[in-house]
């Protein structure tokens, strides 16, 4: 099986510098690949002469003229710039010539280009950016970290919903279990969005937990941890954060003296891998989960290196039939409109996906996403493993 990739490779801070060694490196390490790059032709065929690909087989160019920059509303990159390089690498998902399309740019641009061109799933409004974390046991499935930025009660019932098709499909779990992130496991904390979110999920056929705390997550005291992209962000930066403190300290505190440098020296195999472990690099690229069509995001400062590993989140994601898996699991896993027992589950939580998305995909609530700085929710010390699921 041969496994067809579309690249963005304008998106991201560095564009091509970044995108075209990253896929050039890529495809000469996998036989069984085709890459399509999308971009500027000028500076994509300046870096495949660098790279000495410029006859590369399985590699080809499709040329966009327009590039969608990290400043750009919602509202340009989906009215505007309709030759833009992500719209263009996500029309060939939709038109059958690649499976996965992988991007470091805007956030929420990809977001609301992705919902326009690919739709969404049946039963999902929203798409979410969803990825793992580590924690003492293994992994634990986040979302979402950064595509909305404001929830209803429904969107994280939704959330949910895909959390637990993701798990089941990739890590063969038959009911995994769910948390929604609050300030306290109690049921009385929160504010009104997470305590009505709390009683669709508790009324729902999920496997609901319960509320959990930030620390749980790294606990892994439930397989899933649901929450609005705001808080998912915010939790992911400051994991980030404390990673990167005690790196720091661990490297100053081995280099204040010779004694301890030799210590360092002796304790280098196992820094070493440890340090392997946190390599943010490793984990880049998380799935935008709940299109028609797997899409891959790259943190948007990413290296060469880092962009490497989110095509080979792609990669595995087409590999391991995970969007047919979702797809399936979604249909047998979510439960029935009206079966739920809680009063307003009655009604249709989701919107038909073709009808006004244009305009929906302006709202506000998308256009936030895009002004507060997800576009680096990919990056982080978390490990996309439920893209390298079991066959």
């Amino acid at each position: 099986m041969t496994v067809k990739i579309t690249i963005d490779c304008m998106g991201g801070d560095h564009g091509p510098s970044v995108t075209v060694p990253a896929a050039v490196r890529f495809l000469r390490e996998h036989d069984d690949v085709e890459l399509i790059l999308v971009g500027q032709e000028a500076p994509i065929r300046a870096q495949l002469t660098k790279c000495q690909a410029v006859t590369m087989p399985r590699l080809s160019v499709v040329v966009a003229s327009e590039i969608v920059l990290s400043d750009d509303s919602v509202e340009v990159a989906l009215r505007r710039k309709k030759d833009s390089s992500m719209r263009v690498a996500l029309n060939l998902i939709k038109e059958g010539r690649a499976q996965a399309c992988v991007s470091a740019g805007n956030t929420g641009a990809l977001m609301a280009v992705s919902r326009y061109v690919l739709k969404t799933l049946a039963g999902i409004e929203r798409p979410a950016l969803a990825t793992v974390m580590p924690n003492v046991k293994g992994f634990t499935t986040v979302l979402d970290l950064g595509a909305n930025v404001d929830c209803e009660p429904q969107h994280l019932l939704q959330f949910a919903e895909m959390g637990h098709a993701l798990v089941a499909a990739t890590e063969g779990k038959e009911r995994p279990t769910i948390g929604l992130l609050n300030i306290g496991e109690e049921v009385i904390k929160g504010n009104d969005v997470i305590k009505r979110a709390g009683e669709l999920l508790r009324a729902s056929t999920l496997n609901f937990y319960g509320n959990v705390e930030g620390n749980d997550i790294f606990k892994g005291t439930t397989d899933v941890v649901v929450c609005d992209g705001f808080v998912g962000n915010v939790a992911l930066k400051a994991s980030e954060g404390l990673a990167q403190m005690l790196s720091t300290i661990i490297k100053e505190e081995f280099s204040r003296s010779i004694f301890t440098k030799v210590l360092a020296v002796v304790a280098w195999p196992v820094l070493s891998r440890v340090r392997r472990r946190v390599d943010h690099r490793r984990y880049s690229g998380a799935a935008l989960l709940g299109l028609r069509g797997i899409v891959i995001k790259s943190h948007g400062s990413a290296d060469a290196y880092a962009f490497g590993w989110a095509l080979k989140r792609g990669y595995d994601a087409v590999k391991n039939g995970v969007q047919q898996r979702l797809e399936k699991a979604l249909e047998e896993n979510t439960d029935p409109l009206g079966t739920h027992g809680a009063a307003g589950l009655q009604q249709p939580v989701v919107a038909n996906a073709t009808k006004s998305v244009v305009a929906d995909a302006t709202k506000p609530v998308v256009a936030d996403a895009t002004q507060s700085g997800l576009a680096d929710a990919a990056q982080s010390g978390v490990a996309n493993v439920t893209l390298s699921a079991k066959a």
